[in-house]
């Protein structure tokens, strides 16, 4: 390591404590691979600060080092695009946020809490539990993915469609810029008409701009009723119209509405041991979804609707959750989707939005283009209906190769893409672009749009030396 390397190293490691730098590459090791290991990058090092104080320091000593040191924040690590993970270039330091775990004051009368960058989404939902309200945000990963991380990348989610994604969740957000500036967007205000909202700026930005450190999010009362059921449909057409029934009958009590093909249904099944199927025969796609309120006459409102369906056979079959030990047995078909698709061999992942009525467009289309190019590709789609947002993802066929399916997979993604940039769609919905998708950019966001990101870039970060090579392509 040169000299100068290691002065800055030395400085950092006095800068932030006992426990605070690691520089063995056997600990740094875990912090330069993506979650999937699609990626893999070097660091110099991973700074891990205990507050906010130390950090801002520490990226000051970085800032005046004279040598070009490029930072990388990075929370639970479980993003699925590479946007955590530094690159190869030997000038990498990552920030871990994993010491910065405080959960701050939960005010049921503000519904609002704060809690660290490092603080777990699990953990921030017990602690809302606790004092009788819900932080009505659910992904797949929350038991390890950090605050800090999901505004980062504006993670999404099952509650979405009720709730909206991260984004809407977000009172009030504290920054350290990369020089070391702190940037305190905190305050408890529900109208404040002073400017451009810097903190959304930040929400999405996927640690290009700043570092998040602490965020205020919105809370909502606990909903003390709710209401389970999974259908079983005859066609994807049926999806659109039974989301209509619910939408009639339940309104703003519809929580989760989610779509999960046949194919995806039958690789859980197969796949992930544990798993329940409630029905006697396997259908050509599914529905899970939930009704929550404070009121009790939910089941009413959901056996209605289900009447409906089943009369305008919308609906072939469904299953109500009687308890809760059979609503997380229905849940669990829906959360094992991603385990069960590792499982069963190689796959290639499309997190894509379309405008809600063209979700069965999306679905036929995407399928038919699939199954043109690859006829034994297993195509198993699922995803949250009620906001566009289908993961259409792709599974090896049975008799091939997975580095031969991942290989030749190019072509699947563009037919797939080809249909959604026709519908009019998102090539990323809520899992970011990382370093994954960075090609994508400039056809998709050109012009003007990708324009206006490189100088929004360049005013928070001049020199380029934040989460370099994410999210934007290089100009």
């Amino acid at each position: 390591m040169p000299d100068n390397q290691a002065a800055v190293l030395s400085r950092l490691a006095d800068c932030l404590g006992p426990g605070g730098l690691l520089t063995d590459p056997d600990q740094i090791a875990p912090y330069c691979r993506d979650w999937r290991s699609l990626f893999h990058g070097t660091a110099l090092a991973v700074m891990r600060p205990a507050d906010a104080t130390a950090l801002s320091e520490a990226l000051r000593i970085c800032a005046a080092a004279g040598i070009r040191i490029d930072i990388v924040p990075q929370g639970g690590n479980t993003g699925l695009c590479g946007g955590a993970t530094p690159s190869g270039s030997g000038v990498n330091i990552v920030v871990s946020f994993a010491r910065m775990n405080t959960i701050g004051e939960v005010d049921a009368t503000d519904g609002t809490m704060i809690v660290d960058a490092g603080v777990t989404l699990a953990a921030a939902q017990d602690a809302a539990a606790a004092a009788g309200m819900v932080l009505p945000l659910s992904i797949a990963a929350e038991g390890s993915a950090q605050i800090g991380g999901v505004l980062a990348t504006n993670a999404g989610g099952s509650k979405a469609l009720r709730y909206g994604s991260a984004r809407e969740l977000v009172a009030g957000i504290e920054a350290i810029c990369v020089d070391g500036t702190p940037l305190n967007l905190l305050r408890s205000l529900r109208k404040d008409n002073t400017g451009y909202a810097l903190r959304q700026l930040l929400v999405g930005s996927e640690g290009t701009l700043a570092l998040i450190t602490r965020a205020r999010l919105k809370l909502r009362p606990a909903l003390t009723a709710r209401e389970i059921a999974l259908c079983a449909l005859p066609d994807d057409a049926s999806v659109l119209r039974l989301f209509r029934i619910f939408q009639q009958h339940a309104g703003d009590v519809l929580e989760a509405f989610e779509y999960i093909s046949g194919v995806a249904m039958d690789l859980a099944l197969t796949e992930v041991e544990g798993l329940n199927f409630p029905f006697s025969e396997r259908a050509p796609c599914y529905v899970l979804l939930e009704l929550a309120s404070r009121q009790k006459d939910l089941r009413d409102t959901l056996e209605a609707a289900l009447e409906e369906a089943l009369e305008t056979e919308t609906v072939v079959d469904a299953v109500l959750a009687e308890n809760m030990t059979q609503a997380e047995a229905l849940w669990r078909l829906r959360e094992e989707q991603s385990e069960a698709q590792r499982l069963a061999g190689a796959s290639i992942k499309h997190d894509i939005s379309v405008p809600v009525p063209a979700v069965p467009t999306l679905l036929t289309q995407a399928t038919a283009a699939c199954a043109a190019i690859m006829p034994d590709v297993r195509i198993a789609p699922f995803g949250h209906v009620g906001d566009g947002n289908i993961h259409f993802n792709l599974v090896q066929p049975a008799e091939m190769e997975g580095a031969t399916f991942l290989r030749d997979g190019k072509a699947l993604t563009d037919a797939i893409h080809r249909v959604v940039h026709d519908l009019d769609g998102s090539f990323s919905a809520e899992h970011g672009v990382g370093q994954l998708k960075t090609d994508m950019m400039e056809t998709w966001r050109g012009g003007a749009e990708l324009a206006l990101m490189r100088r929004i870039k360049e005013a928070f970060d001049p020199a380029g030396r934040l989460n370099p090579g994410k999210v934007l392509p290089p100009a």
